[in-house]
């Protein structure tokens, strides 16, 4: 199948639709980016690559990164996890105080900014430097070693996250954090400032492709099992609330971020990532839901 030429088909009809998202200016830093690019890759587990627009820029992956760090709690850390966070489709927005608040300080899953902010307090207590742990840790999923963290945009939100800082007060109530608040946060805040490329995420996400395998390293970071299960939470629980609309249209497992990011894996088969930074009004990009739900259609390659 050639992938290039149908990148290429789709991207023209997409020139038709308008782009009516917006970049996530709330934080300050990503409302410089340019909105108007657009990248996508695809790797096979057989090694192929496929890439199209502005695939080799780096950005900022927002909650994508929230897999990296559960995936390094879950394969790596002996923990409570699951007694302090559920497994659930949140069904309210990704930094909600009511769902919180009802559920009494346990979020509903660790893909939620109230999940991924206790996915960085069991690192914070199980390893010495938590922050060079999950650079590591994406160092081991892609040949890629420079991906580093963008201190920029992790003060901009560190400045402007004061629905953050609530969220993990009210945990904190709760007794679900047990940790200093500040260092959860600087962590929180430098796990979201990631940035990496189209080409960098496909390969970084082609293990949970590959029943918990990196290809090109043969490496087994998670056991088959663990693996189903991680696709399953990023099926239910990947998209804020519209992971049902992303099912419905895409039919793949997968995780956004409001960098303007989708990453999306075909269980056996690839992984792909799309970049398209104007985000519709559930925080994921506007355009690469768009282009996912034509590429699964176009390719018949869904898991449905």
């Amino acid at each position: 199948m050639n992938y290039e030429n149908i990148f290429q088909e789709i991207y023209r009809e997409l020139q038709s639709v308008k782009d009516e998202g917006h970049v996530a200016d709330y934080i300050p830093e990503l409302a410089r980016v340019n909105p108007d690019q657009f990248g996508v890759f695809l790797a096979t587990i057989n090694g192929e690559k496929y890439a199209f627009g502005d695939a080799e820029k780096r950005f900022s992956i927002q909650s994508i990164a929230k897999v990296f760090s559960f995936v390094l709690a879950y394969s790596r850390v002996k923990s409570d996890i699951w007694e302090r966070m559920d497994l659930e489709p949140a069904g309210t927005p990704f930094n909600s105080l009511v769902q919180l608040e009802y559920d009494k300080g346990i979020p509903r899953n660790p893909f939620v900014n109230s999940g991924a902010i206790v996915v960085c307090d069991i690192l914070v207590s199980e390893l010495a430097s938590p922050m060079d742990a999950i650079l590591s840790f994406i160092h081991e999923l892609t040949p890629h070693h420079s991906i580093r963290f963008n201190p920029r945009v992790a003060q901009s939100e560190k400045e402007t996250g004061f629905r953050n800082y609530a969220l993990v007060n009210l945990m904190k109530s709760f007794h679900n954090i047990h940790n200093d608040i500040n260092q959860v946060m600087d962590l929180y805040f430098q796990l979201c400032s990631i940035e990496m490329s189209c080409r960098e995420l496909a390969e970084a996400f082609l293990f949970l492709a590959n029943n918990g395998v990196v290809p090109y390293s043969g490496q087994q970071i998670l056991s088959p099992s663990r693996t189903k299960r991680t696709n399953a939470l990023m099926q239910t629980c990947g998209f804020y609330d519209e992971a049902g609309q992303f099912t419905f249209k895409v039919g793949l497992p997968g995780k956004s971020g409001v960098g303007g990011g989708i990453v999306a894996v075909h269980p056996e088969r690839y992984s792909i990532a799309v970049w398209s930074p104007r985000l519709n009004k559930k925080g994921n990009s506007h355009k690469g839901m768009l282009f996912l739900e034509e590429f699964t259609t176009k390719t018949k390659l869904s898991i449905f």
